[in-house]
């Protein structure tokens, strides 16, 4: 048979052994709701009583529809299909899946009138419960009694696939269905295929699929493209995306709001300018009007880059072409301005968005808070933190870690602490962020011996600690002068699946030059670089300062002239010692010629 090489070989035996009634399942299935036959008031009218005509749009509530359920399900001749499946319906529409499926087993009970429709609801509901294993039993009951499966049938169930995380077994039953037509795949089917395997991170996979759709009968269009063009951009994959953007038109197909908005985020989180306003151009010029979304992209890629003018430009234009500026914008620009220390513009910002009929989110919070809280007014962050609730808003793990960081920064340890017992009480569970903070609190609070359980405790619960969170126990342990332990910590992190940042690297290489382990120092810089982890900055920085400690300014002016080839910079603490040097030492003209083309310009 056909359809037993469709389906996924987990699921094959189903199909051909009598299927289990869907009361079997009734643990699994029953939700809060009491099934109690119901007892109607003569306010609830839902049908007349010469006629049933049933008013389904009166179905405000769950509990509604199992009322009239009850109702149908008692009279004598039964309702059509029609009406039972438009029931089922109204519960599906408001998520009430699990309910929908006790209803549904009822109907078999009863011997109530089902078809294709009826089925390929259930089919969907066990899908959105994850448990496609059901599903295909379902599938299989459908077949026995004699009804076909159809595209929407299989869309779903590949579908549920997807939600469960099987696209293995999705994909291959979608190319079995395509290479022996058991039934005509449609538009849909292709754009459920394309975003699972697009959503599961297998991007080129979904683009070579879209060559091998777009060789066949039924053509994918614009939305699937849209899909994977989106996907290859937020994987950085962008020169491929525009290489499929430039072949839609001798394929008769225009690209859409979507499309450009797609392509224009991907090329800003490449910096590539020139390239977006020429796209942006090209997209005025096709009469295809950028819409909030596009002009959010713009405005905030433009703010991450410090490029504010560029950003309010686009505010203003999006004024000018009557696009009304969302939320996301005026955020947007308060995190721009937030990042270039312009606290009183953000706060500006954030005070317009009422005014403009709109009101700030958390995000906009967060983004205005974070932006005191690096300038250290930790009091204005304080205040905004207090006001939150107060405008109906609920506090989040961001928030919270926010305003802690916050305070561990200035000192504020005790009142950090409380803020992170508080967040658990109100069971916020902390993120990796979160848990980074709270490690770096501990740090600075010189609480290292907890910072190092807590760590260990993130192990042991699961949490996966990445790089940052080690980076900041081992700076805790150097400048706690425990560099043992911060070396036995860092040899660890390959065994961890970890690999080194130059950070990381950077911290030990400091700690090491401290403690006058020079050698030790340099055996870490050659590790560094057999890693691919190149010097940068900091590093160039740490071992000058080192070099000029130990009173060998050869080889710190040897480190200064790479420096100068690689176009590095000497750091304020750097640039001091050099002068003190030179002070001490006398004016040499070449050096001090050298430390000044090596001084940045806000120095």
């Amino acid at each position: 048979m056909r359809l037993n090489s469709a389906v996924p070989a987990i699921c094959r035996r189903i199909l051909f052994f009598p299927p289990t009634p869907l009361h079997y399942y009734q643990p699994f299935l029953l939700s809060s709701f009491h099934f109690h036959t119901p007892t109607f008031t003569h306010q609830q009218t839902y049908f007349s009583s010469s006629k049933p005509k049933f008013d389904f749009g009166c179905i405000r509530r769950p509990e509604h529809a199992i009322s009239l359920f009850h109702k149908m399900i008692a009279l004598n001749p039964l309702p059509s299909v029609v009406d039972f499946t438009k029931l089922l319906g109204a519960l599906v529409k408001m998520k009430q899946h699990s309910a929908a499926l006790h209803l549904f087993d009822r109907m078999l009970e009863r011997d109530a009138p089902v078809d294709l429709y009826t089925f390929n609801i259930s089919i969907d509901c066990f899908c959105h419960v994850n448990r496609v294993d059901f599903a295909f039993a379902i599938l299989g009951s459908l077949v026995k009694r004699g009804i076909r499966p159809n595209v929407v049938t299989f869309s779903t169930l590949i579908k549920g696939l997807f939600l469960e995380g099987d696209f293995t077994e999705a994909q291959k039953l979608f190319l079995k269905l395509l290479r022996e037509k058991i039934c005509d795949l449609d538009e849909v089917t292709y754009l459920i295929v394309l975003n699972g395997l697009c959503k599961a991170g297998h991007t080129l996979r979904a683009r070579d699929l879209l060559n091998i759709l777009d060789k066949g009968r039924c053509k994918p269009n614009i939305k699937a493209y849209n899909t994977v063009i989106d996907s290859l951009c937020k994987d950085r994959m962008v020169d491929d995306a525009l290489q499929i953007f430039s072949k839609l038109a001798e394929k008769g197909m225009s690209a859409d709001v979507v499309t450009y908005s797609s392509l224009l985020h991907g090329l800003c989180n490449f910096c590539r300018w020139k390239e977006a306003k020429y796209l942006l151009n090209e997209m005025v010029a096709h009469k295809i009007s950028p819409d909030v979304v596009t002009f959010n992209i713009l405005v905030d890629a433009y703010c991450k880059e410090g490029l504010l003018k560029d950003a309010e430009d686009v505010f203003k234009i999006m004024r000018q072409l009557n696009v009304q500026p969302n939320v996301i914008t005026y955020t947007a620009l308060i995190d721009g301005y937030c990042l270039q220390g312009q606290m009183d513009r953000a706060q500006e910002v954030f005070d317009s968005v009422v005014g403009s009929g709109l009101n700030p989110d958390i995000a906009s919070y967060c983004s205005l808070m974070n932006g005191y809280c690096k300038r250290g007014h930790v009091d204005e962050a304080w205040r905004l933190f207090l006001e939150i609730p107060c405008k109906g808003l609920e506090h989040t793990v961001v928030s919270y870690s926010t305003m802690m960081q916050g305070l561990f920064r200035v000192g504020s340890f005790t009142e950090g602490f409380k803020l992170f017992e508080e967040m658990q009480a109100r069971k916020l569970a902390p993120n990796i962020m979160t848990c980074s903070i709270l490690l770096e609190g501990l740090c600075r609070a010189r609480r290292i011996t907890e910072a190092y359980s807590f760590l260990h405790m993130m192990e042991g619960k699961g949490f996966c600690p990445n790089i940052v969170s080690y980076s900041i126990v081992i700076e805790g342990l150097c400048k706690d002068n425990k560099l043992d332990r911060a070396i036995h910590l860092f040899n660890e992190l390959p065994s961890k699946g970890l690999q080194p940042d130059i950070y990381t690297f950077n911290i030990l290489i400091s700690a090491l030059c401290q403690e006058g382990e020079v050698q030790e120092a340099k055996d870490l810089l050659m590790r560094m670089e057999k890693s691919g982890c190149l010097p940068d900055s900091v590093t160039y920085n740490v071992f000058v300062r080192c070099f000029l400690k130990r009173n060998e300014p050869h080889v710190a002016i040897q480190l200064l002239e790479e420096m100068k080839r690689r176009r590095f910079s000497l750091d304020s603490t750097t640039f001091t010692m050099f002068l003190d040097h030179l002070q001490a030492e006398g004016r040499d003209g070449i050096l001090f010629n050298m430390v000044k083309e090596l001084v940045p310009k806000d120095l």
